[in-house]
């Protein structure tokens, strides 16, 4: 029983704005606070959160209705005492009885006792039924909840067979897309070539200068094109590691080499011992490449990167981190989700398509390792680099794993 004295919280989950509307005001008025939910899901996680006083329930509201929302609060033990009482034009009395209300209330409601009445349930009273017939009402409601978790069930099973289609159309999509512009590009970065060679003939130094922007712009469209042939290829399996053996240190010397050269600040940590193994190198040292753009272009030009490889056993590890700002919390497996972006509005102020990191764990997870975000700074030297720091594990031999 609530204190006479306290403002009562009552949660009411309805549907339609203009019963809420009045309930609020009738209710509001008589001193009371008044809490909306829309729908049953709703009501069911504010019940939950807020403890109210009284929980005032429509019968007919969508997601799930007013019996099974007060059967699933008589199970929350912070509600068993709470009051629970439907205000419904559809619902039957015995039935919101024998599933745990206190009280039931027919539609259109008296607008000059409505107050009154929810008073006196937060008082204590309470509306009852014979056992006999709790029993049968909870028997049929129980065969009816069981009917509507079929037809749930079976909407989920065709929507979740909907998507792997759409999943599977949206792969073929991107695949078909990229081999169709791969395919002038072919002939565009030959002629731009022998164009940059004076193959084709001289070239005036305005010309020049153009093709050289012409050029930068052919590198980083095939660039992409090449990074969605290959995510495409990884979810799909066609697309084949060319495993041989390789030296992993050389593959990050050049990568952390090629980096520098386009301005990075890369610094580089190998260990005394080899690290020689079994893997498609030109597919490792793409995705080291992928985790340094990535450091570049989120953490900004002037960003120190780290980047240390270590051997564990029969693995390989590379840790990249930067100092630059980190991942927002809570995303730390999207990150690594085909065509994700931390920002994917218009007005983004990086550019990509969000495939780099997907790249990066396909091709770890395709060497026997895999890919994930460290939520802890990267040592440098004494050194602690806290932006977002990535570990790739590679199998030293995939062949044997």
């Amino acid at each position: 029983m609530i204190d006479t004295l306290a403002v009562p919280r009552i949660l009411h989950i309805e549907d339609d704005p203009s019963n809420r509307l009045l309930v609020r005001k009738l209710l509001a008025a008589d001193g009371m606070e008044v809490i909306d939910a829309a729908d049953g899901l709703e009501g069911i996680r504010k019940a939950c959160e807020l403890t109210p006083d009284l929980v005032l329930v429509d019968i007919n509201i969508p997601q799930l209705d007013g019996y099974e929302v007060t059967l699933r609060l008589r199970g929350e033990a912070s509600l068993r005492d709470t009051p629970i009482v439907a205000i419904t034009a559809e619902g039957d009395r015995e039935t919101s009885l024998a599933v745990g209300c206190d009280g039931y209330l027919q539609k259109p409601i008296d607008a000059r006792s409505f107050a009154r009445t929810v008073r006196g349930y937060l008082r204590g009273h309470r509306e009852s039924t014979a056992p006999q017939v709790d029993d049968s009402r909870l028997r049929q409601q129980s065969q009816r909840i069981v009917a509507h978790l079929e037809e749930k069930v079976a909407e989920l099973s065709a929507a979740n067979q909907r998507l792997i289609e759409l999943d599977r159309a949206r792969t073929a999509f991107y695949r078909n897309v990229s081999h169709e512009l791969a395919t002038p590009m072919t002939p565009i970065v030959g002629y731009v070539k022998l164009l940059g060679d004076g193959e084709l003939g001289p070239l005036s130094r305005g010309q020049e200068k153009a093709l050289r922007s012409v050029q930068d712009c052919v590198v980083r469209l095939r660039g992409v094109i090449d990074n969605l042939l290959d995510v495409t290829g990884l979810e799909t399996g066609k697309l084949k590691l060319a495993l041989r053996p390789y030296d992993l240190a050389e593959v990050l010397r050049r990568v952390v080499s090629d980096a520098a050269a386009r301005g990075a600040h890369v610094e580089l940590r190998l260990p005394t011992s080899p690290l020689v193994g079994v893997a498609d190198p030109e597919r490792v040292a793409r995705s080291v490449a992928q985790l340094l753009d990535n450091a570049t272009k989120f953490a900004g030009d002037a960003a120190r990167i780290g980047v240390v490889a270590s051997r564990e056993r029969e693995r390989f590890c590379v840790k990249v981190g930067d100092d630059g700002p980190g991942v927002p919390a809570g995303r730390d497996e999207a990150i690594f989700e085909p065509f994700y972006q931390v920002d994917a509005s218009p007005t983004r102020q990086h550019g990509g398509v969000g495939v780099g990191l997907a790249i990066v764990r396909r091709v770890a997870r395709a060497h026997g390792g895999d890919a994930r975000l460290l939520r802890a700074p990267l040592e440098l030297d004494g050194a602690r680099l806290g932006g977002a720091v990535f570990e790739v594990s590679l199998a030293v031999d995939p062949e044997r794993t």
